[in-house]
Order: C-alpha cells, then structure tokens, then sequence
C-alpha cells in the first residue's frame, strides 16, 4: 500500500451522495488506496451516513475485531492479576513494617516509663495524650 504523501493524517472524511458515489467509484477507490482518504456515502436527499469508502488497512471483519477484542480482554486481566499480586505483596510488606515500627515503639515508651514514670513530666504526660491511639495497640 502506497504511503500518502499530500493527504494529512487527520483530515475529515467526505461525504458524497450514493449517486455520486456511484458514479465516481474507482475514482474514490484510487483515493482511498493511494491517499487513505476516507469517503462516506449517504442515501441521496439524507445526510446519514450509510456506508463508506476506507482503505484496506482501516477496514477490519467482525472476525478481526472480535479477536482484538478477546486479546485485549486476555492482556487486561493478566494485568489485572499482576496488579492484584503486587497490591497484596504490598499490603504483606506494609503489615510487617507496621509490626516492626509499633514494636519499636512500645521499647521506646517503655524506656521512658522507666526513666520518667507517667505524670513526672509534663511535656511527656501531652505526648502521651497526643499518642493515645498508638499506645493503645
């Protein structure tokens, strides 16, 4: 298939009534081939679109879609499972981390309970109201 060399990528597709098409058939065809110019054929006097004139690469069969379809669905949940393994394998690492920080911390409140008993010093007995939540666990 030729590369279209004056046509740009993005231009609109035209629209031709079935008579004109009809009558400038290979001309389109060519067009279609040489310049990936889209035609879109309307029922004369009714501006719907009702069939079209595409090049071969644009054109795909039900067959072809639905295959693309099956595949994308294939990739998407081998995606999907990869993405689960990694969130729960995440969640295992964040719980062990959480363990291992919580654990620290409980030695630390320790140390300074031992060396400052509750209520000796303010400025612990307010972080120790500011930290409740985490002293409870």
């Amino acid at each position: 298939m030729a590369v279209p060399a004056l046509t740009p990528r993005n231009t609109p597709p035209r629209s031709l009534p079935l008579r004109e098409a009809r009558t400038r058939l290979s001309q389109l065809v060519a067009m279609a081939e040489l310049t990936d110019t889209v035609t879109v054929v309307t029922r004369d006097g009714d501006s719907r679109p009702v069939a079209a004139i595409v090049p071969v690469g644009v054109a795909r069969t039900a067959a072809q879609a639905g295959a693309d379809a099956d595949r994308l669905a294939e990739v998407t949940a081998g995606w999907s499972r990869r993405l689960e393994a990694q969130r729960e394998q995440s969640a295992r690492r964040h719980a062990a981390e959480l363990r291992a920080v919580t654990a620290a911390l409980a030695e630390v409140w320790a140390e300074l309970d031992r060396r400052f008993p509750p209520g000796t010093d303010p400025a612990l007995t307010r972080l120790r109201a500011a930290h409740a939540d985490l002293l409870a666990g």
